[in-house]
């Protein structure tokens, strides 16, 4: 599994991620587990849909890839 997210996309993917985490910890909603979705792409560095559309926000020379 090759990343296909740039730092500013995972940067981003996780912090919005980790808010919507906290704001359903803290209203106790099931919609706060979305949250995992996004911080575990940022985690990884991959996302599936990104796959599916066969498309990159990562840049030739990340570091992380290994491109």
């Amino acid at each position: 599994m090759q990343c296909n997210l740039s730092k500013l996309d995972t940067r981003i993917r996780f912090s919005v991620g980790s808010i919507i985490i906290i704001v359903g910890l803290w209203f106790g909603s099931i919609w706060g587990m979305l949250g995992f979705i996004s911080v575990l792409s940022a985690i990884l560095g991959h996302c599936p849909v990104y796959t599916l559309f066969d498309t990159s926000s990562c840049s030739e020379d990340c570091g992380r890839c290994g491109k």
